[in-house]
């Protein structure tokens, strides 16, 4: 033990006095739980990173500026985005002060002995700071004690959408930076240089989207251990829709017409017009199932292109619908205007109506003869409900069977082969004036 003792003091005396003195200077900063920067030890002797600038005094004033590099992608189904961006922080701090015009860029890892502010991203769901090859960060020391503190983050953000016009819609995304722990009475937040302190986001090339406009705010958060500053960056988004006119509308629109090619085919070609009928639904029931099967998250939004398709295969499914109306009408009256074979029975039946009709204009006469004159006059359809000797409530019957001989009559068809006739005009015209209203309705409302 002895030995040992004497050994390091005399490797002690053979030291230069500089060295010795810079090991005490270490040894008594050690002690005081402060630790000096290289070629600053002027600068943070008595330095405390666990205190803000003007502690106990005014708030320090943070000014932030971001470069969007880059928006890899954005999910409607999980409605978030994420960004790659560079965070620029500035603040003064009196304690690094020093003499002369220059400015220092110090390593990145003598971050961990400066104070630095708390800001955090609001909404962010995932974040993380690059680190290749080294941790992406920058520290810049002025003269004046202003701090330059910057970092490379990428970040996934929520942003909640409105799916309701998809996807004809403008979606209104935010980047909120927020501290975490100290207040306004702590620390205040603000743009560098305003709207001018954002940049990148302009030049930003996105595969369905296109930036229309961003701007910038100053805000503040109430939460319940105080009011905390908040800088939020606001950007519109509106989606590209000339991909979903040629993926979804084209031949949605196609479909349809292609159902009304059946009204052009006789009503005896049965295997013809069923076979486009069942095609066309099949086909856009598939169309249908693919477009929402990319949103399959989201899947509780009516949006604008489920409407349309509804409205394409509501079209296509009448189409359809139309001809077995048509066919059921033209077979039930060719069944019932079916001639009787033979000239013997053509003549069997004459004779039979002959009688039939005498016999039945004789008993006509004489039942006109035996009731009153003011008695109920039949008619082929109607009956006339008139007659003052009537009660209410037969006139009411009477008016009710009227009524329903009328709207039976209406919705008769009496030559099946005008079905067909109106439906090449008045489908296709329905159609157009539906389309005029859906792209009103989405564009401009």
């Amino acid at each position: 033990m002895f030995c040992r003792y004497f050994c390091f003091f005399s490797l002690w005396l053979f030291l230069p006095t500089q060295r010795r003195c810079s090991l005490g200077h270490v040894s008594n900063l050690g002690s005081s739980d402060t630790t000096s920067l290289p070629g600053f030890e002027n600068l943070t002797v008595g330095y405390n990173k666990y205190l803000r600038p003007y502690f106990g005094g005014e708030p320090v004033q943070i000014a932030m500026s971001l470069d969007i590099a880059s928006i890899s992608s954005i999910s409607e189904s999980d409605m978030d985005y994420t960004a790659t961006i560079y965070l620029r922080q500035r603040w003064t701090d009196p304690r690094l002060v020093f003499h002369g015009n220059k400015s220092f860029t110090l390593d990145a890892r003598l971050v961990e002995l400066l104070w630095v502010p708390d800001t955090y991203i609001v909404e962010s769901k995932r974040s993380f700071l690059h680190d290749v090859t080294v941790g992406n960060r920058l520290i810049r020391l002025f003269s004046n004690g202003t701090i330059l503190y910057a970092l490379r983050i990428t970040t996934t953000v929520a942003c909640n959408m409105d799916l309701s016009k998809y996807p004809m819609d403008t979606q209104t995304c935010r980047l909120q930076l927020e501290s975490w722990g100290y207040d306004e009475n702590d620390v205040i937040f603000t743009w560098l240089r305003g709207n001018d302190s954002v940049h990148g986001i302009e030049r930003l090339r996105l595969s369905q989207y296109t930036v229309e406009r961003y701007y910038t705010l100053v805000s503040k958060s109430q939460q319940e251990t105080g009011s905390y500053p908040r800088l939020i960056l606001q950007f519109e988004l509106r989606r590209n829709v000339l991909y979903f006119i040629l993926e979804t509308y084209v031949p949605s629109t196609l479909l349809v017409m292609l159902s009304w090619v059946s009204f052009w085919i006789t009503l005896d070609s049965v295997p013809a017009r069923t076979c486009i009928g069942v095609t066309t639904v099949l086909s856009m029931t598939t169309l249908m199932i693919g477009s929402r099967s990319s949103l399959s998250k989201t899947n509780c939004f009516i949006k604008a292109i489920d409407v349309y398709l509804g409205i394409c295969f509501s079209f296509i499914f009448g189409a359809l619908v139309e001809y077995a109306v048509a066919h059921y009408s033209s077979s039930q009256k060719c069944t019932a205007k079916t001639p009787q074979e033979g000239p013997a029975n053509e003549l069997t039946k004459e004779m039979e109506e002959v009688n039939i009709a005498n016999i039945f204009n004789s008993s006509i006469t004489s039942y006109k003869r035996k009731i009153s004159f003011t008695s109920i006059e039949i008619s082929s359809d109607n009956v006339n409900c008139s007659d003052l000797t009537m009660k209410t409530h037969e006139k009411i019957k009477c008016v009710l069977r009227n009524k329903m001989h009328r709207i039976i009559s209406y919705f008769t068809i009496q030559n099946p082969s005008n079905v067909d006739h109106y439906s090449k005009l008045l489908f296709p015209l329905f159609f157009m004036l539906v389309n005029v209203f859906y792209w009103a309705y989405y564009l401009y409302f």
